[in-house]
Parts: C-alpha cells; sequence; structure tokens
C-alpha cells in the first residue's frame, strides 16, 4: 500500500512540473506577440495636419442633406485655413437655417389654411433655383388704381414678367393679406384680379395700416420660402421703380453676406398723440425731441438674404414699432450688418432721371 502511494505521489508532482513549464511558455509566447503587435501599431503615421500642408473644410449641397468634405491643400498656412474653414461652416449654418426657415414657413402656412398655401406649386419649382432679386410691392384692397398704374408702367406683364424672371432672376409680386372678414367681398375681389393677371403674393396677415410691421415680417418670411434669391426688396405701390439703376446698385453688394440697402435718415420721434407718425413707445428712444436710429426710409430698401432669413427665423421675437421703416431698422440693430446709405434710393417728385425711383404722379 505504501509502494503505490509513494508511486501515485510521484506521478502527480511530474505533472505539475508540466504544467508549470507549459504555462510558462504560453506566457512568454503572448508577451513575444504583444510586442511585436504593438510595435506595428507604433509605424502607422497619425493623421495631424502638417504645417505645410492643412485641411480645407468645404460643404456639398446634396438634396436636402448637407455634406462636410475635408480636401487637402498645401499652399495656405495654417492661419488661413482656419479662417477658410470657418467661413464654409458659416456659409453651411447659414444655408441650414434658410432651409429650415422655409420648411417652416410652409408648415405654418399650410397648417393655417393661410394663401400661401396656394402657392406650394411654386415653391416646388422654385425650390433649387437661384434668383437675383425679389420685389415686394406693398398694397391694400383700395389700391386698384395704383396697382394699375405699376402695370402699365415699369412692372412687366404676362410672358414678358416670366422672361425677366427666368432670364434675370428678377421677380415681382404685389404683396397684400386678407381682409378681417375672411372669403368676404374683399377678397373675392382681390382673387378675381389675382386670376387675371397672376401677380399677386398673398400673405398670411390682416391688413390694417397699423399692422404695416408686422406685414413687412411676414412678407419677408413668406417670400424668403419662396424664392432663393441674393436680396429681398421692399417697395411701396405709389413708387415707380427703374429696375435697371436698381439692379445697378444691387448688383455692387453681392458679396457682402448681410447688406440692408437704402435711402438712410433719422427723424423725430413723435411723442404727441394725434400726429401722423406718432410713436407711442416715444419714450424707448430718450428724452422728447430726440431723433430715431439711422433707418431705411420706408418707399424702398432693400436686404440681403441672410438678413431676409433672420426675420424669418426670428419673426416670433422681433419687437413691432408703430412705423415700419423703424421696425426694419431696429431688427438689425446689434447685428453685423452693413447699412449702404444710397441717395438713389430717395424717391422725389418730380421724377429724376438716373434714380432708382420716384412718386407716383398719376391721380389716386
Amino acid at each position: 500500500m505504501s509502494s503505490k502511494s509513494k508511486g501515485w505521489g510521484g506521478e502527480v508532482t511530474m505533472r505539475n512540473v508540466m504544467s508549470r513549464n507549459w504555462a510558462f511558455l504560453l506566457c512568454f509566447c503572448s508577451f513575444c506577440a504583444g510586442v511585436l503587435f504593438t510595435n506595428r501599431l507604433s509605424m502607422v503615421p497619425e493623421s495631424r495636419p502638417s504645417r505645410i500642408g492643412a485641411e480645407r473644410i468645404y460643404s456639398e449641397p446634396d438634396g436636402c442633406n448637407q455634406k462636410l468634405v475635408i480636401k487637402h491643400t498645401s499652399n495656405d498656412s495654417p492661419g488661413e485655413a482656419t479662417n477658410h474653414v470657418i467661413q464654409e461652416l458659416n456659409k453651411t449654418i447659414s444655408n441650414l437655417e434658410m432651409k429650415l426657415a422655409a420648411s417652416r414657413a410652409m408648415h405654418e402656412s399650410v397648417h393655417n389654411g393661410s394663401p400661401i398655401s396656394g402657392n406650394l406649386k411654386t415653391l416646388q419649382s422654385n425650390s433649387k433655383k437661384k434668383y437675383f432679386m425679389v420685389i415686394g410691392i406693398n398694397t391694400a384692397f383700395n389700391s386698384r388704381k395704383r396697382r394699375d398704374s405699376v402695370r402699365a408702367t415699369w412692372m412687366p406683364q404676362g410672358k414678358e414678367r416670366k422672361k425677366l424672371e427666368e432670364e434675370k432672376g428678377i421677380v415681382i409680386r404685389f404683396v397684400i393679406g386678407h381682409s378681417s372678414t375672411a372669403g368676404g367681398i374683399l377678397d373675392k375681389a382681390i382673387e378675381a384680379e389675382e386670376q387675371v393677371n397672376g401677380d399677386l403674393l398673398r400673405l398670411n396677415h390682416v391688413e390694417g395700416y397699423l399692422e404695416l410691421s408686422a406685414k413687412t415680417k411676414t412678407y419677408f418670411s413668406t417670400a424668403v420660402a419662396l424664392w432663393d434669391a441674393e436680396f429681398y426688396v421692399k417697395v411701396d405701390d405709389d413708387v415707380h421703380v427703374n429696375l435697371a439703376t436698381l439692379g445697378m446698385i444691387l448688383s455692387k453688394h453681392r458679396l457682402k453676406p448681410r447688406v440692408y440697402i437704402g435711402c438712410m435718415k433719422s427723424g423725430p420721434v413723435l411723442a404727441r398723440k394725434g400726429v401722423k407718425y406718432h410713436e407711442p413707445e416715444y419714450w424707448k428712444f430718450g428724452e422728447v425731441g430726440n431723433k430715431y436710429f439711422r433707418h431705411a426710409t420706408g418707399q424702398l430698401y432693400a436686404i440681403s438674404k441672410d438678413l431676409a432669413t433672420y426675420i424669418s427665423i426670428n419673426q416670433d421675437v422681433l419687437h413691432k414699432y408703430a412705423n415700419e421703416d423703424v421696425s426694419l431698422g431696429s431688427w438689425f440693430i446689434g447685428l453685423d450688418v452693413e447699412q449702404v446709405d444710397d441717395r438713389r434710393l430717395c424717391c422725389g417728385t418730380p421724377p429724376v432721371w438716373g434714380r432708382a425711383c420716384h412718386l407716383s404722379l398719376v391721380g389716386i
């Protein structure tokens, strides 16, 4: 019995020694494999931009999606490359904001059942088309004679207006909302006029002289949703526009991202009730007798696409003053906006050759 126990114990001891040897061998092999794998990884170069080369990021439109593409350039310094990246990202963000504003405006108009929902086909056909400028002629229900005067003078009709849009990228529409009694006589008369001429842009807005600031916000929001233009122009229906001069003025500012062009003024803040252009919030402008900040006269002015998009996105929080031109100027205070005071946009009577506009002398 004792000899068998001893033999059995010796056999167990030999197996333990062999197991330890195999374990040590496996550990050594694993260590070698780990060292080899780590050395191979260290040979892969890191993807960092060098001092000589820089990576430029730009956006490529792909339908409704924006793709960020990295392009390597070897001529730009690190500082220049950073500026390029920031500029391209700003453009991408601006384009996305404009599409968001357009989609939101159309969604709200369809949801509210506003007249703009009838222009859904226009939006779809113009979604990829670029325009030079959109001119919105502010008009009212009782201004039929003024509209006919504009149609008979500077606003092309029918095929000529369509040709102007396609070849020159200039869109012209009369801008009007609806009456306080939706579907009433006034609305039916405007609808009949639209069927004949096809040159009206209906807004989701209740017409009223004291609501011009609200109408201006709605106009820019609607226009930027329907047409992708470089400039958006607002003009009164008693102003006759020289399209060639206006186009020449705007073309000089095409490369500026945020530009506000008009006949700049700074009139007095009228605190006394009962007078024309009375400002109920006169106290916001300091002492009685103070003047407004500089802003464009309301008869004719133009803003770039970025500013129209800004109005569309922030229309719910933009404050409305009693006077529409003051309201527009206030919306741009605090923004990095270039104001362009062009005296050719100052309308006067009688007409002066070479100016962009003059007051209509037609009896109305």
